[in-house]
């Protein structure tokens, strides 16, 4: 029979495109930094992660081992990513699969292992490690129950480490051509940094590695004090522990830079708008730590940052404005005029003008139907004026015959315009000096109005 795929290029399955992901590098989000910063993009991996890298390396260690065997099932405590590459193992590899999560993780990550036919075990965030319903204890007591079930205990498992000094590790000095001054990545089992630092320091003593940790995270104080300390929650999904994992050897990594929520996620969002690079918040944590370790860098240097994550795994959260809102984590300069204005009530959303030349009365009633402060005032399609609520009732109350002069007699000068594309935080530097609203511009056109309570309205996330 002959071979129909004889000179066809092609994998024999999923698992064999794992790895080679490429270098970009960040332009508008390090413009004003000295060196070059070049982001490692994980997301090229078939799972979206690069997990998917340890997700086979801990299935064919423990099939090695013997530990793991036919009709097994494979059994993880994951925040969602190494569920997913062990997922992808499990379905080519015919094994079953069941993980366990914290509850703070994304619907979309839970969904997508199901869709990979795994079974999904939810655990609350807030609990220790050794609470019999935290998700490591409920991963031991799944894998220690059932028949043929293996933990794969990434925390733990020397092979995660090791999967990242035999791929990641060289591939980032084949592909800086052994140039890499700084590498950044985020901890969270610790195998990424100390696999790939691990390898970085083989080839040159001199990389320096450094570990990004979310605040709330207890991996900063251990590096620098050598002790515990008490864990905080935080909302950046997959990094920080509040235990110490064994694979993560600290002697690897050099320092650790901590991260708030904000800075973050914010990040997360700004590598989307500039970068057109979609990642999710653990993502936006290691490039913001890899921009504050470019700063204090020289000219030669080159600083290289692993973002583990597609952002797909968090239009629910990081990249969703309610969510972000509602947190208390939004920052106006992510989010557009346009949207904000779009969000608004009909009623409200609604611009009230005035023509140059109509009476004052007309703007009376305008303020009285519509309880509005100001009504800009327009000659044709452009802004003449601005008329405001106490300059109308002044002049209305001191003098009731000028309530049939043109609104041009006490009109004061034009608002400020500002395009429906620009980033919020423009009329957020507007309104916090002595305007009290802008206009905003869409299509060569004023199309609406944006006030202090409008701009308040929207960053506490109540209605307008």
């Amino acid at each position: 029979m002959s071979n129909v795929l004889e000179g066809v290029h092609y994998f024999e399955s999923i698992l064999d495109t794992v790895g080679h992901t490429p270098l970009v590098r960040l332009r508008r989000v390090s413009r004003e930094l000295p060196c070059p910063v070049l982001a490692k993009l994980e997301f090229f991996n078939p799972g979206g992660s690069v997990k998917d890298r340890i997700g086979l390396a801990m299935v064919e260690a423990a099939e090695k081992e013997g530990r793991l065997k036919h009709g097994g099932t494979i059994v993880e405590c994951t925040s969602g990513n190494t569920g997913l590459g062990l997922a992808m193992v499990a379905a080519v590899k015919g094994y079953r699969a069941a993980f366990c999560m914290p509850d703070k993780v994304s619907s979309e990550k839970v969904n997508l292992l199901k869709a990979f036919g795994a079974e999904v075990f939810l655990s609350p965030t807030a609990v220790a490690p050794e609470h019999p319903d935290s998700y490591y204890s409920v991963a031991k007591r799944i894998s220690t129950e059932r028949p043929g079930a293996v933990l794969m205990n990434q925390y733990h498992n020397p092979a995660n480490p090791d999967a990242h000094f035999k791929s990641t590790g060289p591939e980032l000095w084949e592909q800086t051509k052994g140039r890499i001054s700084h590498f950044v990545a985020g901890m969270g089992t610790g195998g990424t940094i100390t696999g790939a630092g691990r390898y970085l320091k083989k080839m040159n003593d001199k990389v320096q590695v450094i570990g990004a940790d979310p605040v709330g995270s207890i991996l900063k104080h251990y590096k620098e004090t050598g002790e515990m300390s008490e864990a905080h929650t935080y909302k950046i999904e997959g990094v920080g522990e509040d235990f110490i994992p064994t694979a993560t050897d600290f002697s690897v990594i050099d320092r650790v830079v901590s991260c708030n929520d904000h800075d973050g996620l914010n990040m997360a969002r700004s590598l989307a708008r500039e970068e057109a690079i979609f990642v999710g918040g653990s993502a936006g944590m290691a490039a913001w730590v890899a921009l504050e370790v470019a700063k204090g860098c020289g000219a030669n240097d080159l600083v290289v940052v692993l973002l583990p994550d597609t952002g797909e795994r968090y239009l629910s959260k990081v990249h969703n404005d309610e969510w972000m809102r509602d947190n208390h984590l939004l920052d106006p300069a992510s989010v557009r005029v346009g949207n904000i204005a779009q969000g608004k009530t009909p009623r409200l959303r609604t611009l009230i003008r005035l023509e140059a030349g109509e009476p004052l009365k007309r703007a009376l009633t305008l303020i009285q139907q519509h309880e509005v402060s100001q009504l800009p005032v327009f000659r044709g399609r452009d802004v003449v004026g601005t008329l405001e609520e106490g300059d109308v009732l002044r002049s209305a109350l001191a003098d009731p015959p000028s309530l049939e002069r043109p609104v041009d007699a006490i009109m004061g000068p034009p608002l400020p315009v500002v395009g429906a594309d620009e980033p919020a935080d423009v009329v957020t530097r507007l309104l916090a000096s002595r305007h009290a609203a802008v206009l905003v511009e869409r299509d060569g056109g004023v199309t609406g109005i944006l006030t202090r309570f409008d701009m308040l309205q929207f960053i506490a996330g109540g209605d307008s």
